[in-house]
């Protein structure tokens, strides 16, 4: 699978690339209910490992040719 995200970069959520997951308020709220992507924290900011958003996003794939019918 392609990877959307450079596995090297820690990214924030300001980031014009984090609009592919959402905006911000729906990041905020995913860290507050402890779902979404895999975050760390850098004194006050949150960052996100480019590794772990490729993760996150291939966790969501669904193959139709898979589902139950």
């Amino acid at each position: 699978m392609a990877k959307v995200f450079d596995d090297e970069r820690v990214y924030f959520p300001e980031d014009p690339e984090m609009r592919v997951l959402g905006n911000r308020e729906k990041l905020a709220q995913w860290r507050h209910r402890m779902t979404g992507p895999a975050f760390i924290r850098i004194g006050r900011r949150i960052g996100y490992h480019g590794s772990d958003l490729n993760t996150y996003l291939s966790s969501q794939r669904i193959d139709p040719s898979n589902e139950a019918a």
